[in-house]
């Protein structure tokens, strides 16, 4: 199966089952915009819920935060956004598409020479060196980079909103470009009200906006999107902050590994010093092995004392630390880790999809995670008799107090699995006529198909053994 038949059968999958549907749809839709249906919200609630657990719930000295979308123009200028948040952006002069420089696909070989070979008759040598050096070219038009496309401009991925009745320059602000800048303008207060002391953590699950000049592959470049970030306050020293950043490197790593990720399909990316944000003093990028290329989920980066330094300029206040084992004061350096919730979603669908012929028939399976399976257990009656219905409908009842849970008297048993391992669901409970007598069930594993029977007044504690216990 090719890398773009998997993307269009996740893409497909997604859509038909209610994971995720393109924005605004009925109205031919918004680039780079999607809404998540019934299993997809679950799906994400699922992930963000488990990255709370572990980043919060189980820390003592990272707590959390849920700042404004908009917030003062001012802290986007301290930031660097408004004067630095761009991207080139590129023009092609033949069909007026745009595109980001760093997005524009490669000049295939074969499609290359057979430009030269066009081009002979009518070209000076001059310029037909000068296609041969051409490496990109347009995804519309497949016009050459060096003939047709203009200069790379920058373009601001801020997106602007008005403040008040009145629409002028006064009002204007931005929706917010990442979540961590409510973090540090919130950084006093938290430290103050919590009485927290170096190092902790600050940790915010929030939507972000980014007018992206190209969206696409999917829900991975968007517009619309959210953010799992946790900005870490260390002391400015070098060995106490190389210190930190590789813990964070190995618990966000594991953390993933923990939840399922395929070993070989991860890996970590250094940023080169010329390619680092103007903040950073060390970066690497988690990426995972997608159809569309290696790429970047999760950052993790060491922002030094950039942004409390900043803030501090701009709105006059302290931001400093006082350390009182030391008695000294100090601005504290910053290791960050943001995670994109969106395409850690994506990937998590990519890396469960699975295909693989049972019996004589196909099995479209997601091999997801039971902590982040949208479903959790789907209960069945054998068939449509009175009294196994009421077995299966008791049994559901009490599960839902505690999962969702999804119940199903239609088709065919075989059919009804099927529809439950296309959708990830990890267990499929059976009532039978021998659960009438024995007070059994049969509890089916979606990856391993192997089937047991289990009390039905244990059902619940077998559940929650499993789901945790992976």
């Amino acid at each position: 199966m090719s890398n773009s038949e998997v993307m269009e059968k996740i893409i497909s999958l997604c859509k038909r089952r209610g994971f995720i549907f393109p924005g605004s749809e009925i109205y031919s839709g918004v680039g780079g915009i999607y809404d998540y249906g019934p299993l997809g919200v679950e799906l994400k609630n699922n992930l963000k819920k488990e990255w709370w657990r572990n980043m919060v719930w189980e820390r003592e000295e990272i707590v959390g935060l849920d700042s404004a979308i908009i917030m003062n123009r001012r802290v986007w200028e301290a930031s660097g956004h408004v004067a630095a948040f761009t991207d080139p952006l590129v023009e092609c002069r033949r069909c007026h598409q745009r595109f980001r420089e760093d997005e524009l696909p490669k000049l295939p070989i074969e499609k290359k020479e057979k430009m030269i070979d066009e081009t002979k008759e009518k070209k000076s040598k001059q310029e037909l060196l000068y296609i041969e050096r051409a490496e990109v070219f347009c995804p519309n038009c497949h016009s050459p980079i060096n003939l047709n496309i203009d200069e790379p401009r920058q373009f601001n991925l801020l997106m602007k909103t008005q403040l008040g009745v009145l629409e002028d320059e006064k009002n204007e602000t931005f929706l917010r470009g990442e979540t961590c800048q409510g973090i540090y303008v919130n950084f006093i207060n938290i430290l103050n009200s919590m009485r927290t002391k170096i190092p902790f953590g600050i940790a915010q699950i929030g939507k972000a906006f980014r007018n992206e000049i190209t969206p696409g592959n999917f829900t991975f470049r968007m517009r619309e999107f959210e953010q799992m970030e946790m900005q870490y306050f260390i002391k400015p020293e070098a060995k106490i902050a190389e210190k930190w950043f590789s813990f964070w490197k190995k618990e966000r790593m594991d953390w993933y590994l923990s939840l399922g990720f395929s070993k070989e399909k991860l890996r970590f990316r250094e940023h080169a010093p010329d390619e680092r944000a103007h903040y950073a003093k060390a970066a690497f990028d988690i990426e995972y092995s997608a159809p569309f290329g290696w790429k970047e989920f999760e950052g993790i980066h060491n922002r030094g004392d950039w942004d409390l330094s900043r803030h501090s300029q701009f709105s006059g206040k302290d931001l400093t630390y006082f350390d009182e084992e030391s008695h000294t004061k100090f601005t504290p350096w910053i290791i960050e880790t943001s995670a994109g919730a969106d395409r850690s979603t994506l990937f998590f669908l990519i890396d469960a999809y699975d295909e693989e012929t049972v019996g004589k028939e196909k099995r479209v399976v997601l091999r997801l995670h039971p902590k982040i399976a949208p479903i959790k257990a789907a209960i069945f009656p054998l068939v449509k008799n009175v009294k196994l219905v009421k077995i299966a409908q008791k049994i559901a009842a009490d599960l839902k107090s505690k999962w969702p849970i999804f119940y199903d008297e239609s088709g065919s048993i075989g059919r009804r699995y099927r529809r439950q391992d296309e959708v990830g669901t990890p267990f499929g409970i059976t009532v039978d006529f021998d659960s009438l007598e024995d007070k059994k069930v049969t509890v089916r594993n979606r990856d391993s198909l192997k089937q047991e029977r289990v009390n039905v007044l244990e059902i619940k504690d077998y559940l929650e053994n499993k789901i945790e216990a992976r």
